[in-house]
This record gives structure tokens, C-alpha cells and sequence, in this order.
């Protein structure tokens, strides 16, 4: 049997060193999942077989990285709660998570009366039939990626009158954001059919003639509605024997006194929290003060916490400018690979550099000492490491563009503390302490993620504006900005409730955001025709629109909100703005 992993993969398995054992797992990891199913699966089964190695630092990274690639279905639990007897048949559709060899060669198990499924892509769809009084059952699904199963439950009983004691009883585990992290829905009993309603943006629950549910959590979408008779669906798996499940919830990681990360109960996040630094009064229409030259199509911009040097990652030069705010001079630093995105320590004496080639080779963060203005190391990383950020937990957050993850590296930025899975594609994460929430804009499914900071659960999906590249949190944490590239508007989020405004018609290209020092204002970046679109910070309307160079790119704002500085790809400069 052809192996389809690369033979100097199979090699490093089989060495007598740890450390290139170790190494082994993580070819292993990128290649489970890739999207050759024959790799995939090739790399799963090493991984198998890793796992009984003799030394636990690589049988946990393996464990660890099996984990990681499995199938996993969200929701995991049904209820379909009392029906009346006679009840038409009740559907749900499940989103089968994990990497693309989870949709491949999965079969369906099925154990219940009246229960059937059947897949049709990455949707898992579950019938239930009411005939017998009580439903305690559920749907498993095994493949090369793995097992997963959803339990799923309901009742035939009389019609109970559904007061408005009794409604809110039957849905109270879906109203709040602390239930959506726990994957569940629950479905409503069915009247007569009636023609299908309309889905309420931003509502945990529809209920209009109670014939539908919507519920996004999670990752995914998850919908159960009565069809009626009407609903073509896929042939539907009879129910069979469930096989014994494994288990497939996410964790974070933790360090293990052998170097090896393995998975831990989540243990609530250290959050630092620091007093309000005195800062500028924000402009509604700030001005253009001057350019700076740096180095070959600057991209990523971020600004020391003392406002002194403002760091700049040029995409086509493998340079990172630094910009003395008083003088204006720029001093370089050289970096291995190509510099895409900059973020600094909350201390400032670090810099953080995202890295990638065109070919996403070269993937990785350079660490740089601020002061000695030297690479101090650099750190691998998953695929196309984006628009990284020091939270309030002064750990290090980078999304992963290439593998849909948030990789957390330790306070001390040399270790990977954790990794959570994010809708595709994370291009920027955003923080609100007080909250302990942390928010990425995920480009190709057109949302933001909410993830619990202590857990690393993901607590809920926002809708937004098409092709979000980029959010931020405001400085006091209640409200969340995203630009949509492809629809020329933004999206304005409450931080606690997930209200959103919006879309908000900005300009063209919208490439960056970023909020004002006193959270009054906000900025929205556009490539496209080369403004700063100037919002109001808690309504969202546009208060004025500022020119700044050719293609700019990201903005960053002063920590004392008296300066902001733009990236200007084409011009090679950074436009610095009077926003305070």
C-alpha cells in the first residue's frame, strides 16, 4: 500500500530523537488537515500509531494534534421537546465541523425510533418521525476523520396550552450567550403547516406559529423546522446499533514539564486589567499632518504604548520599519521572511511580526527586542499567520488565515499555550477585557466570532457585512467595528448583546478599523479610493472622510489618542493623522 505522505515525513517518524519525532507530529497535523483526503488519512493513521510512542511528550502531541483534525458536528444535542401526537415529521441540519476529510467517506449511524439521517456535504440532516412517547436517541458518524455523534431526544405527549410562562420555560436554555457555547437546540412544538417565516437578524430564537427555529452558535448554523410533507430530502440512514463515541469538544492547550502541549480542562484566563490612561478628546474630522517614508509597500502599522515609535511591516522589502515619532527618523530591521502584520507588547518591550511568502511558505512570527532593535527569535505558526495582537491577558493571539484557528502563545511569547478553531478565514482578532471576549473577522464566511477568553469556546457567529478583513473592540470594550472588503460598508456590534448596525456605507475597499482613544469615534480604512472614513463611535454615521495616500492599508491609533498613522502600499509611506 502507496503511503501518501512525503517520505522525509516518514522518516522523522521513525527516528530514534524525540525532538524530531515531535517535529514529526506537526508535519503530520498540516497534513491531516489538508485537503488530499489520502494524506489526510495517511497522517491520521501515523498519528494513531504515534500515540503509543515510548516518550509522552510526543504521544500527547499526537493525541493533541488527532484531536485537533477529528469530525465534529455542532450542535451535538437535539431536543425536539413535546409534540402532539400526529406531529409531520420535524428536521434538523447539523454542520459537520473539522477538516475537509471530515465530509469524506463518513458513515451514519443511526439509534431511535423514528429517527433517520443522511449527510448532503457538510450538513448532517436528522428526521425524526413522533410515534412512540419518548425519543432518547442519537446520530454517530464515523469516517476517516474520526467519530462524532449527536444525542437527540423529544416526547409525544398532548398539546399543552403554550402560555407565556410555558414558551419561555421551553426556551430559556437558548437565551443567553452562556447556553450557545453549550451546542444544543431546541426545537418547538409544531402547529399545522404554514407558510415559512422570516429568519429575525440577530434573534436567538424565531418563533411565528412556532413551525420554525433558528439557532446560530457556535461555528455554525443550525435549523429545525416542521416540513410539512413539502421538504425534498436525501435518502435517510435507518436507525442501527451507535457505536461507543469518542469525544471531540475543544480545549485549549497546556505545556507539559516535557515540552509537549497537551490537552486541559479550561481553567479561566489571567486578565490584567490596567487603569485608563489620560488621553485626546477625538476628532470628528482629523487631518493630515504629514507623510513618512518607509520601507517597500508597508502593510501592518502598530504604535509603542509610550506613542514614541510607531513599528511598520512592508510586505515587499522583508524590512520592519521603526519610526521615531519625534524625529521621524526610520531605522530597520531585516527579517528572514516576509513581514505582513505588527503588534507590540503591552510592556512595549516587544514587537510582534506575522511572516509569510507568497507561496504561504516562510509562515511564522519574528520576536524582536524593541530597545536592542534585534530578532530575538522567531516562532512557528500555522499557515498565513495574519493580523496578530497582545490581549489583556498579555498573551500573544495570531489568526490563522491558512487553517481557520486562533494559535495563543504564552506571556512569555516563546511557547504555543493554546488553539482554537474560528469560521474560515480569521483575518484580525480584537479584545474586551472587561468582558473576557475576544473577536475575530472571518473573511470567507462572513461573520465575527465571539470566543469565551477563559475557555476558548467559541460563544457565538455575527453576521456582517461580506468579506470581513478586519475588527475592533473599542478602548472601553462595548462596541466591536468590522470592515466588509467586498461590500464597501462596516458593521457596528454591541460587545454584550451582539446588536449590530449596519451595514454602514463607507468607502471602497474598506481594508482596516480601528477605534479613537475615547471609543467616540472610529476609523474604516479604504484601498480602494485611498480615505479613512471618520464614524461615529456609537452610532456609526460617517462624520467626515479623510484622504490619505495610494492603496493604504491598516491604521493604528496612538495610545494617547492624539495621533493615528496609515499604511500607503503604493506611495511606500505612512500618512500620520491629527485624530485627537
Amino acid at each position: 500500500m502507496t503511503d501518501s505522505v512525503p517520505l522525509h515525513v516518514v522518516t522523522r517518524i521513525e527516528s530514534p530523537i524525540r525532538e524530531i519525532r515531535l517535529a514529526a507530529v506537526d508535519d503530520l497535523a498540516w497534513f491531516a488537515a489538508g485537503d488530499d483526503p489520502g494524506a489526510a488519512a495517511d497522517a491520521r493513521m501515523h498519528l494513531q500509531r504515534l500515540t503509543e510512542d515510548d516518550s509522552r511528550a510526543v504521544s500527547a502531541a499526537a493525541a493533541t494534534a488527532l484531536e485537533r483534525t477529528a469530525i465534529r458536528l455542532n450542535p451535538d444535542r437535539i431536543d425536539f421537546g413535546q409534540v402532539p401526537p400526529g406531529t409531520a415529521p420535524l428536521t434538523v441540519q447539523v454542520l459537520v465541523e473539522g477538516p475537509p476529510l471530515a465530509a469524506t467517506e463518513a458513515a451514519v449511524h443511526v439509534s431511535g425510533a423514528g429517527l433517520r439521517a443522511a449527510f448532503a456535504g457538510r450538513q448532517l440532516h436528522i428526521e425524526w418521525t413522533p410515534g412512540s412517547e419518548w425519543l432518547d436517541g442519537s446520530v454517530a458518524v464515523r469516517g476517516p476523520a474520526g467519530w462524532a455523534e449527536v444525542r437527540v431526544t423529544g416526547e409525544v405527549t398532548e398539546a399543552v396550552p403554550l402560555t407565556r410562562a410555558v414558551l419561555a420555560e421551553r426556551v430559556r436554555d437558548l437565551d443567553g450567550v452562556g447556553d450557545y457555547a453549550t451546542s444544543r437546540v431546541t426545537v418547538l412544538p409544531a402547529e399545522p403547516p404554514r407558510p415559512r417565516h422570516r429568519r429575525r437578524a440577530g434573534a436567538a430564537v424565531l418563533v411565528a406559529g412556532l413551525t420554525s427555529l433558528v439557532l446560530i452558535g457556535g461555528v455554525g448554523v443550525a435549523v429545525a423546522l416542521t416540513n410539512g410533507g413539502q421538504q425534498q430530502r436525501d435518502p435517510l440512514a435507518a436507525p442501527g446499533p451507535s457505536p461507543e463515541v469518542e469525544d471531540h469538544s475543544l480545549h485549549l492547550l497546556q505545556d507539559t514539564p516535557d515540552g509537549a502541549p497537551q490537552l486541559a480542562p479550561p481553567v479561566p484566563a489571567e486578565i490584567q486589567k490596567i487603569p485608563i490612561l489620560t488621553h485626546a478628546r477625538s476628532l470628528g474630522k482629523p487631518v493630515v499632518t504629514g507623510t513618512i517614508k518607509v520601507g517597500n509597500e508597508p502593510e501592518g502599522v502598530a504604535v509603542s504604548p509610550d506613542n514614541k515609535t510607531v513599528y511598520v511591516a512592508n510586505q515587499s522589502s522583508r524590512i520592519l520599519s521603526v519610526v521615531d515619532v519625534a524625529s521621524k527618523r526610520v531605522a530597520s530591521v531585516e527579517l528572514r521572511n516576509t513581514p505582513r502584520f505588527v503588534a507590540v507588547s503591552r510592556d512595549g518591550r516587544l514587537v510582534f511580526v506575522s511572516m509569510y511568502e507568497t507561496d504561504k511558505s516562510g509562515s511564522g512570527v519574528a520576536v524582536v527586542d524593541a530597545r536592542s532593535r534585534k530578532v530575538l527569535r522567531y516562532l512557528g505558526t500555522g499557515v498565513q499567520p495574519y493580523t496578530l495582537l497582545v490581549g489583556p491577558d498579555d498573551r500573544l493571539w495570531v489568526p490563522i488565515h491558512g487553517r481557520g484557528t486562533v494559535e495563543i502563545f504564552g506571556k512569555d511569547a516563546t511557547t504555543l499555550a493554546g488553539r482554537v478553531a474560528v469560521p474560515n478565514n480569521p483575518h484580525a482578532i480584537g479584545f474586551s477585557a472587561d468582558l473576557a471576549r475576544a473577536y475575530t473577522a472571518n473573511h470567507e464566511s462572513n461573520a465575527v466570532a465571539v470566543l469565551d477568553m477563559r475557555t476558548g469556546k467559541v460563544l457565538k457567529t455575527i453576521p456582517v457585512s461580506k468579506a470581513p478583513h478586519s475588527v475592533a473592540v473599542s478602548p472601553d470594550g462595548q462596541r466591536v467595528l468590522s470592515a466588509g472588503y467586498e461590500a464597501d460598508t462596516a458593521d457596528l456590534i454591541d460587545a454584550r448583546d451582539f446588536h449590530r448596525i449596519g451595514p454602514l456605507r463607507v468607502g471602497t475597499d474598506p481594508q482596516s478599523v480601528a477605534f479613537a482613544a475615547d471609543s467616540s469615534h472610529a476609523y474604516v480604512v479604504n484601498e480602494g479610493d485611498d480615505t479613512v472614513s471618520v464614524l461615529d463611535g456609537f452610532t456609526g454615521a460617517v462624520t467626515s472622510t479623510v484622504k490619505v495616500g495610494g492603496s493604504p492599508r491598516v491604521i493604528a491609533v496612538s495610545p494617547d489618542g492624539r495621533s493615528a498613522y496609515v499604511s500607503n502600499g503604493d506611495d511606500n509611506t505612512i500618512s500620520v493623522l491629527k485624530v485627537g
